[in-house]
C-alpha cells in the first residue's frame, strides 16, 4: 500500500481524473500501469481484510473500473485462487480492452449477467461495475445485480468507489453497492465522507498508487477533512472574565431543556460565564439542575437588553418557538450586531425574514433547516450536501454547519471541512442544542466563527463517539457533557 502523504484533502472526481491524466501526460505513466497498480493495492487489501478467502467473484463493467476489476481477477488467479468474473458486457475500449484480455488470457471462467440468472458462490464479492463514471442511477439490469449482491451476504470489497454512489456528493440515486471495504485510488473522492456514503463505504483505504508527490503540486483541492483540535491550556492566573461571557436565548414554553442543553454545553467547553435569557417559568429548572447558569426571565426586548450588554457571544434558537415572544427576541438578538451562533427556530425565523450578517455568525442548520433557508427541498440539499452548504455560507455571509452524516463546515469563501467523527445514537433530540452551546462557548474565549465551528463540529462529534462507547441506541445529548470536558482540555482522543 502506498501512503497518501495529503491524507485529509479531499477531492472532486473532476480533479481526480486531472491527476490521472497529468501521470500519464506529464509523468509518462501508462493507463494501463495505473491500472495494474490499482489493481495490486486492491487485491492486497482484500488478502489483508480476508485472509482465509478462497474463492472469488468479480463484477466488471464496461469502463476503466471494470478493467481494474479484471486485473485483480487476474492476480487472484494467479495467487491460486479460484475465480469468476461476472460481467454486464463483453464491450470494452482501450485500457479496460487490454484488461480483459489479460483476464481472458488466464483462462478464468467468465459469465454475462443476466437479470433472471443467479450468483455464483464465493467467499468475497468484488465491485468493479462502475467506480466514479456514474452519476445517475444504474439501468434496470445492473441495479438488479447490484440488489442481488447487496442481498446475498456475502463481504464486498468496491473498487474506488461503491457503484451507485456519487463520489461527488455522497448520494445514491438508485440502488448502490453495500461495500464492507472500499480502496480508493490516487486521491479521497469528497462524497465518500459524507451523506449515503457512511451506509455504502465500509472501511475505507485510499491509496496514492506509488505516484510522485510532484502530481500534486499546483492542484487544487477541494475541501479537507475536519482534523482533531483542542484549546490550549488555560494561563495560570486566568479568571471567568477571561473566558468569555455566553448569552443564550430561547426555551418558550415547554422548551426549557433545549435551552438548559445548550448553556450546559457552554459552561462545559469553557465558557467563563453562561446567562439564559427565557421564558419566567423555566427558572426554577434551570436554577435546581445546574446552578451555575444564570438564568433570567425576559417578557420581551427591553428586557433583553441589558443581558445583551453584557454578553460576549450569543447562542440563539434552541427552544425559541416561532411566537411573538421568540420573534421579538430573536430581531433585538440580531440588530445587536454581535458575535452569534443560530440553530432551530432561530434558522427557521431567519428563513422567514432572510438577511445576512456582518458580525462573527455561525449557522447550524439540519437538512430541512437548511432547505428552507435555500428555498428547496431537503432531498435537493442531501443530492449535494457541498453545493447546499457553500451556498448558505454564500447567501448568509456566515459560517455554516451542515449537519448530518459527515457534517460539513463551510465559510462564505469557500472553505469546507467534512467531519470524520460521529454515529447513528447522536440522531437523537438535543444533539444540536449541544452543538450551538459548544461553538458559541469557542467563539467566547477567542476562536473566530471558522475556527470554532470547526474545532466545536469536531469536539460535538468526537464526544459523541467517547459516548457511545455504551452502546449507540439509548444515547442522550447529556452523556456528551463529561466527555466534552475531556476532549476540550485535549485530555483524551475520540
Amino acid at each position: 500500500m502506498h501512503a497518501m502523504t495529503h491524507d485529509h484533502d479531499l477531492y472532486t472526481v473532476e480533479q481526480v481524473r486531472a491527476l490521472d491524466r497529468r501521470a500519464i501526460d506529464d509523468l509518462g505513466i501508462s493507463g494501463f500501469e495505473l491500472m495494474s497498480r490499482a489493481a495490486t493495492a486492491a487485491f492486497a487489501c482484500l488478502c489483508r481484510q480476508w485472509p482465509q478467502a478462497r474463492r472469488l467473484v468479480v463484477f466488471c463493467g464496461p469502463g476503466n473500473n471494470g478493467g481494474d476489476g479484471y486485473l485483480v481477477a487476474a492476480l487472484a488467479h494467479g495467487a491460486g485462487l479460484g475465480v469468476e468474473v461476472v460481467e454486464l458486457s463483453d464491450v470494452r475500449q482501450g485500457d479496460a480492452k487490454s484488461a480483459r484480455e489479460t483476464w481472458i488470457r488466464s483462462a478464468g471462467i467468465t459469465h454475462r449477467w443476466h437479470q433472471d440468472g443467479s450468483l455464483p458462490h464465493a467467499d468475497v464479492y468484488v465491485d468493479a461495475l462502475y467506480g466514479t463514471g456514474l452519476n445517475r442511477a444504474p439501468d434496470a439490469s445492473a441495479s438488479s445485480l447490484i440488489d442481488r449482491i447487496n442481498a446475498s451476504g456475502v463481504p464486498v470489497m468496491a473498487l474506488d468507489v461503491p457503484s451507485g454512489l456519487n463520489a461527488d456528493t455522497g448520494h445514491c440515486p438508485g440502488s448502490a453497492i453495500v461495500a464492507q471495504l472500499t480502496v480508493s485510488f490516487i486521491a479521497a473522492k469528497r462524497g465518500m465522507y459524507t451523506g449515503q456514503a457512511a451506509t455504502k463505504v465500509g472501511a475505507l483505504v485510499v491509496d496514492a498508487l506509488g505516484l510522485p508527490e510532484i502530481l500534486w503540486q499546483g492542484m487544487p483541492t477541494d475541501a479537507a477533512l475536519l482534523e482533531a483540535a483542542h484549546l490550549p491550556p488555560r494561563a495560570r492566573d486566568a479568571h471567568k472574565g477571561d473566558s468569555g461571557h455566553v448569552l443564550a436565548i430561547g426555551g418558550d414554553q415547554g422548551t426549557a431543556g433545549a435551552i438548559r442543553l445548550c448553556s450546559e454545553a457552554a459552561l462545559r467547553s469553557g465558557a467563563g460565564l453562561v446567562s439564559v435569557a427565557t421564558r419566567a417559568e423555566n427558572l426554577f429548572a434551570l436554577n435546581a439542575a445546574r446552578p451555575e447558569l444564570m438564568p433570567h426571565a425576559v417578557h420581551g426586548p427591553q428586557e433583553l437588553q441589558s443581558l445583551l450588554d453584557r454578553a460576549t457571544v450569543l447562542a440563539v434558537g434552541p427552544g425559541l418557538g416561532q411566537t411573538a415572544w421568540g420573534h421579538a427576541l430573536w430581531l433585538t438578538a440580531l440588530d445587536s450586531n454581535k458575535p452569534l451562533v443560530l440553530d432551530a427556530d432561530g434558522l427557521n425565523l431567519l428563513a422567514r425574514e432572510p438577511r445576512k450578517f456582518s458580525a462573527p455568525t455561525v449557522l447550524t442548520p439540519h437538512p430541512g433547516e437548511a432547505a428552507r433557508l435555500l428555498s428547496t427541498t431537503t432531498a435537493d440539499i442531501q443530492k449535494d450536501r457541498f453545493t447546499a452548504a457553500r451556498a448558505l455560507a454564500q447567501r448568509y455571509s456566515a459560517v455554516v454547519v451542515l449537519k448530518g452524516s459527515g457534517s460539513l463546515i463551510a465559510d462564505s469563501d469557500g472553505r469546507l471541512d467534512v467531519c470524520i467523527w460521529g454515529n447513528p445514537g447522536m440522531g437523537s433530540g438535543g444533539m444540536g442544542d449541544l452543538m450551538t452551546g459548544v461553538i458559541a462557548a469557542l467563539m467566547a474565549q477567542g476562536c473566530n466563527a471558522w475556527q470554532a465551528a470547526r474545532m466545536g463540529v469536531g469536539l460535538h462529534a468526537r464526544a459523541g463517539d467517547l459516548a457511545a462507547r455504551g452502546g449507540e441506541r439509548g444515547l442522550l445529548a447529556s452523556d456528551l457533557l463529561e466527555p466534552l470536558r475531556t476532549l476540550v482540555n485535549g485530555l483524551a482522543h475520540g
